[in-house]
């Protein structure tokens, strides 16, 4: 399955020149946050595949203004063609925002999406806006990731994890994809094609 990954970043190479041989191969669009509820709206309307995303920690708009036409998956475990993405929105708190989490709220938020997981026979792809704590993250308080996340490697077969918040034009040392054990990570910055 080809999925388009996006987050963070509105990419004129979609929105502004879009062309829709370049993902006619495309299944699903999975968002990782922090984008306009009108430009998953367009790619929705656009690609004509299911488009589904989580809140990254500036999508507080989506609460009046969701994107239309696409699945919100935050604390939710969505299946797919067989596929099961299990999603978890937010980031870090820093600054005391609705979309900002302790690592100790993280994870009852993640304790409870393990519980869904395995009502539902599992999660396959993890969904998140921030990292994993050591994976991608930054130095900041602001986009460290999270420890929590590492329970949902542990208790499912996860073979990828999506994700944002961390800019790859932050540094030059940041890297778009990642292995933790046998889990593809993949930062969802501006856009990206996957087939898993």
């Amino acid at each position: 399955m080809n999925i388009l990954i996006i987050a963070d970043q509105e990419s004129p190479y979609i929105w502004d020149h879009f062309d829709k041989k370049n993902f006619e191969n495309v299944e699903i669009v999975v968002s990782c946050g922090d984008l306009k509820a009108s430009y998953l709206s367009f790619i929705v309307t656009m690609l004509a595949v299911p488009v589904i995303y989580i809140h990254g920690n500036h999508d507080v708009r989506y609460s009046t203004n969701p994107p239309e036409g696409c699945i919100c998956i935050d604390d939710d475990v969505f299946t797919y063609k067989g596929i099961k993405f299990g999603g978890l929105g937010g980031c870090m708190e820093y600054s005391g925002g609705p979309l900002q989490y302790t690592e100790k709220a993280m994870n009852k938020r993640v304790k409870k999406l393990i519980k869904l997981g395995k009502r539902r026979g599992g999660i396959d792809v993890l969904i998140t806006h921030s990292p994993s704590k050591n994976l991608g993250d930054g130095e900041d308080l602001c986009h460290q990731g999270f420890q929590a996340f590492y329970d949902i490697y542990e208790k499912f077969n996860i073979s990828h994890h999506f994700y944002g918040h961390q800019h790859l034009n932050y540094s030059n040392k940041t890297n778009r994809c990642l292995t933790y054990k046998d889990i593809q990570i993949v930062n969802a910055f501006n856009y990206y094609i996957i087939e898993i």
